[in-house]
C-alpha cells in the first residue's frame, strides 16, 4: 500500500522540549504522546511551556496509555479529574455517533468479538468537559456478570478543554486495534482544525489478469461469468463507475474443459459489460525478447484476436505478465507498447520493490505512466478458501479492518491485482471485494468511485508530482528483479567509483591518470560528451538503465569484479544526482576534486569564452558575477545561467553535504586539485591505496611536460601523451574587483567547508582554502 502521509517529527522525551515556534508561528499542529505518562509526569517548567504553547496556538494533544506491569484500579490521572483502570481484556467496541471528532470514521455497527491485547485501559470521569469517543465491554469470559447488563466502558476519551483550554484525545490502547487507526487519523484532523486531514475520495480499480489463461479445472464456467456480472452490478451500486478490468491473452482461448470453453464464450458474449486490457498473446514475459519486431508481432496477434472478437483495444492500458519489463525497464517493451497499442499507462507491484508494500511508488518512463499496484492476498493458486494462507479467518481479518481494508483507507488510488482463477471455483475474489466494500461503507465516510486507468494515471501524478521521475535501482540487488531482467544485460558491470567533478578542477586529468592503472577500466565514450556519460543529471537519466549499462560491457575475459569507473564533472552540484546515484550504486566510492572556488569560477568563464559562448564574449567576468547582487528579471536568461554555472558549483560544503546525506563519509574521497596538478604521483598513490587497488608505479608513467606546463603520460623516453589543446590553456589574470568580490561571496561557503573537512577528519585543510580565508576584503 502507499500510505497517505502527513508531516511529522519524532522527538525523544528528555529534559528540554524541542523548539516549538518559528518566527512567532507554531511549528506543530498536534502533539502526540506515545506514552501518556511522559506528558503527565513532565517537570513543571516544561509542562507549563507546552501547555502555554497549546493554548496560544490552539494545538491539541493525543495521548496513549502505555502497557505496564502494574495494574491500576481507579487511579487518578495526575492533574485531571479522570480515573483509569488498566490491564483489562475487552470486547465489542462501538463508537459515539454524536462525537464531533468523527470525520473519516463512521459510527457503524459494533466491532464484535475480543479486542486485541490484554492491557486495555478505560477512563472514568465526573465532569461534563469529557466525552467518550469509543466504548467497549468487559470480556464476560474473564469477568462474569451473572447475566446483569454492564454499562459501556470508555476506551477513547475526548477532553473538550473546558478545564484548561487545551483539547485532548486519550486512547486506552495503542494502534493494534484497527478502529484506533481510523480514530487516530480523525483525532489528527479534529485537533489540527482540519490542517492534518486526509481526502475522503478513494478510487478503486480491480484488474482480472490472465483471462483465457489457466489450467483446466481453474477457469471460469458460465455460472461463474453470471456471478461476475451480478457481483459487478452490486458493487457498482456502492462504487459509481465500477467495472471489472479484464486482461486477456488470446492464444489460450478455448483451452479449457468443454464447460470452461463455454465460459470463454460467455465472456465474449458479454464483452461490453467489462473494461478490457491487453496482456501478451502467449503470456510470455517481455524481458525474454531481444528483438522488438518479434515482440511487436506477438502483440499484434493479441490485437488481431481482440478485433476478431469485438474486444475494445483503445484503453491505453496494459499489464505485462509477471510485471516483466516494466521495472526493471526493458526498453523494447515500452517501444512495442507505444507502437502497437499506444499504451499510456500501466501498473506494477515491483517499483521500487515488492516489499514493503507501503513504499511502492509510481513513475513515468517513455511517456508511459507506471502506477503502483496492490495485492489483496489472492494469487493464481488461491482458487479455494482452503488454499488461502490461514483460511477464512485470516481472509476475513484482512477484510474487516486488516490489511486489505487499510490499503484502501490509506491510498487515494487503488489498483488491485487479481487473476481469473480467483473468480471461479470458490469465487474468493467476488466475496473478498464485495465484503471489504461493504465493510468500508459501514465504518468509514470514504467516497468510493472507479474510473478507467488513464484517468487514474493522470490523477495519481497530479496527487504525487514528485514521483514522475523514476529512480533506477540495480536489478541484481533484488532477487525478484533479477528474475525479470534480460539475461544479456548481465554481461555488464556497474562502476565502483564515480568521479564527481566539479568542472574546471582537474577532473579530466584525474580521469586520464586513473585510466592508466592496469586494474581499472572506464566506460566507453559518449558520442556527445566524450569520456563523460552524464547519466545521473540531465535528460540522459530518462533514457533508462539499459542506455547506461551499454557504456560498461564486460569483455570475454573480464570478471564481474572488474574495477570500472566513470567521471562526469557535472555530477558534483546536481541536486538530484546523489539520490539517483545511491539508488543504483550504493557501494560506489566517490571522488571529488576541489580548488579555490573563485579560481574555478574564473576558469569556467574563460573556458566557455574560448569556446565561443556569446554571453561570455559580450560580458566581462566582472559583469557576469556582479549581477549576483544586482540581478533582475530583465537581464538575459543566458546571463543568469552563465552566472549560476560560474558560481554555484563553488559552494562546496553545500554540495558535499547533499552527497553525505546519501553516502557514508567512508566512501567519499576529496582530492586537493592544486596537489593533483603539482604532484599527481603522490595524489594517485594515495588514491589507489584508498581504493585498495594493486600498486601501480605512477612515477614511471607520469612526468612534467615543460611545453604544456603540466604532468602528462609517459609514452617513451622522449615522448609524452598530454591532454588536448583546451587543457592547460593560459588565461589573463583575474581583475582585482572580481577577486575581491568573489573573496567576499565565497567566505561563508569556505568557512562551512573548513568546518565540514574538520568534521570528516580524513584530509588536511588545503593551502588554497587557508589563503582564501586569510585574505581580507
Amino acid at each position: 500500500m502507499i500510505v497517505m502521509s502527513v508531516w511529522y517529527k519524532v522527538e525523544v522525551a528528555g529534559k528540554s522540549l524541542p523548539v516549538l515556534t518559528n518566527q512567532d508561528k507554531g511549528r506543530y499542529g498536534v502533539i502526540v504522546f506515545e506514552n501518556l505518562d511522559k506528558y503527565l509526569n513532565m517537570d513543571n517548567w516544561n509542562r507549563q511551556l507546552l501547555d502555554k504553547y497549546c493554548r496560544d496556538y490552539s494545538v491539541g494533544i493525543i495521548g496513549f496509555v502505555s502497557p505496564s506491569e502494574e495494574t491500576l484500579v481507579g487511579a487518578q490521572l495526575r492533574g485531571f479529574p479522570l480515573y483509569v483502570h488498566t490491564n483489562l481484556r475487552l470486547r465489542d467496541a462501538s463508537l459515539n455517533p454524536g462525537s464531533p471528532v468523527l470525520r473519516l470514521t463512521r459510527a457503524g455497527d459494533t466491532a464484535w468479538g475480543p479486542l486485541p491485547g490484554n492491557d486495555w485501559a478505560i477512563f472514568q470521569h465526573n465532569h461534563s468537559g469529557y466525552e467518550p469517543l469509543e466504548w467497549a465491554q468487559k470480556n464476560v469470559m474473564d469477568y462474569p456478570t451473572d447475566g446483569v447488563a454492564q454499562p459501556p466502558l470508555a476506551t477513547v476519551l475526548q477532553d473538550h478543554g473546558q478545564l484548561d483550554g487545551i483539547q485532548r484525545i486519550l486512547f486506552g490502547s495503542g494502534l493494534k486495534f484497527w478502529l484506533h487507526r481510523l480514530l487516530f487519523l480523525d483525532s489528527l484532523s479534529y485537533l489540527s482544525h482540519g490542517q492534518l486531514s486526509l481526502n475522503l475520495e478513494r478510487r478503486i480499480l480491480i484488474d482480472i489478469d490472465d483471462i483465457f489463461v489457466g489450467e483446466k479445472g481453474t477457469r471460469l464456467k458460465p455460472d461463474d461469468v453470471h456471478a461476475l456480472i451480478a457481483t459487478q452490478n452490486r458493487i457498482g451500486e456502492m462504487v459509481p463507475g465500477f467495472r471489472f478490468n479484464l486482461g486477456f491473452s488470446g492464444k489460450y482461448f478455448h483451452h479449457g474443459t468443454h464447460e470452461e470453453n463455454l465460459g470463454d464464450d460467455m465472456l465474449l458474449r458479454n464483452v461490453g459489460q467489462f473494461n478490457w486490457f491487453s496482456h501478451m498473446w502467449n503470456h510470455q514475459q517481455p524481458h525474454l525478447y531481444d528483438n522488438v519486431t518479434q515482440l511487436m508481432n506477438d502483440m499484434m496477434l493479441n490485437k488481431d484476436f481482440a478485433k476478431e472478437h469485438g474486444i475494445p483495444s483503445d484503453s491505453g492500458y496494459s499489464v505485462s505478465p509477471h510485471h516483466s519489463g516494466v521495472y526493471p525497464a526493458h526498453e523494447l517493451l515500452y517501444t512495442a507498447w507505444k507502437k502497437v497499442w499506444n499504451i499510456k499507462v500501466t501498473s506494477t507491484e515491483e517499483y521500487p520493490h515488492l516489499r514493503p508494500a507501503r513504499l511502492r511508488r509510481g513513475f513515468i518512463h517513455r511517456n508511459i505512466m507506471v502506477l503502483p499496484r496492490q495485492t489483496c492476498g489472492l494469487f493464481t493458486h488461491t482458487i479455494c478458501i482452503d488454499s488461502y494462507p490461514g483460511g477464512r479467518d485470516k481472509l476475513d481479518e484482512s477484510i474487516r479492518g486488516g490489511e486489505l481494508f487499510q490499503t484502501i483507507v490509506y491510498n487515494p488510488i487503488n489498483i488491485f491485482m487479481t487473476h481469473m482463477s480467483n473468480y471461479g471455483n470458490d469465487r474468493l475474489a467476488l466475496y473478498t471485494f464485495e465484503s471489504v466494500i461493504k465493510f468500508l461503507r459501514c465504518w468509514t465516510n470514504l467516497k468510493l468511485t472507479s474510473v478507467p486507468p488513464l484517468q487514474l494515471g493522470e490523477l495519481y501524478f497530479k496527487l504525487h508530482p514528485e514521483e514522475r521521475d523514476p529512480i533506477w535501482g540495480n536489478p541484481a540487488d533484488d532477487p525478484r528483479h533479477a528474475k525479470i531482467w534480460a539475461g544479456n544485460k548481465r554481461r555488464t558491470t556497474l562502476p565502483k567509483l564515480l568521479g564527481l567533478g566539479p568542472q574546471k578542477t582537474g577532473s579530466t586529468a584525474f580521469y586520464t591518470f586513473l585510466s592508466m592503472h592496469p586494474a581499472v577500466a572506464s566506460n566507453l565514450p559518449n558520442s556527445d560528451t566524450f569520456e563523460e556519460i552524464q547519466f545521473f543529471n540531465g535528460n540522459n537519466y530518462y533514457r533508462g538503465l539499459d542506455w547506461y549499462l551499454n557504456f560498461f560491457p564486460l569483455q570475454p575475459n573480464d570478471t564481474d569484479d572488474k574495477f570500472m569507473f566513470e567521471k562526469s564533472a557535472t555530477y558534483f552540484d546536481g541536486e538530484l544526482v546523489p539520490k539517483r546515484a545511491h539508488a543504483l550504486l550504493p557501494k560506489a566510492q566517490l571522488v571529488t576534486i576541489l580548488i579555490s572556488p573563485a579560481k574555478r569560477a574564473y576558469s569556467w568563464y574563460q573556458h566557455i569564452k574560448a569556446h565561443g559562448d556569446p554571453i561570455a564574449n559580450n560580458y566581462s567576468f566582472y559583469q557576469v558575477i556582479v549581477a549576483v547582487i544586482t540581478a533582475s528579471e530583465a537581464e538575459p536568461k543566458a546571463l543568469r545561467d552563465l552566472r549560476n554555472r560560474c558560481l554555484n558549483p563553488g559552494k562546496y560544503a553545500q554540495h558535499l553535504e547533499r552527497w553525505l546525506a546519501c553516502y557514508p563519509q567512508q566512501q567519499l574521497y576529496i582530492i586537493d586539485g592544486e596537489q593533483l596538478k603539482s604532484n599527481p604521483v603522490a595524489v594517485m598513490n594515495d588514491l589507489q591505496r584508498f581504493l585498495k587497488l594493486p600498486p601501480f608505479d605512477y612515477s614511471r608513467h607520469l612526468r612534467f611536460d615543460n611545453k604544456k606546463g603540466f604532468y602528462c603520460q609517459v609514452v617513451s623516453d622522449n615522448r609524452n601523451k598530454c591532454l588536448g589543446k583546451s587543457k592547460g590553456r593560459q588565461y589573463p589574470p583575474m581583475d582585482d574587483r572580481s577577486a575581491k568580490m568573489l573573496q567576499k561571496y565565497y567566505r561563508i561557503h569556505n568557512q562551512a567547508l573548513v568546518k565540514l573537512l574538520k568534521k570528516l577528519g580524513s584530509r588536511p585543510i588545503p593551502q588554497w582554502l587557508k589563503e582564501d580565508l586569510s585574505v581580507t576584503s
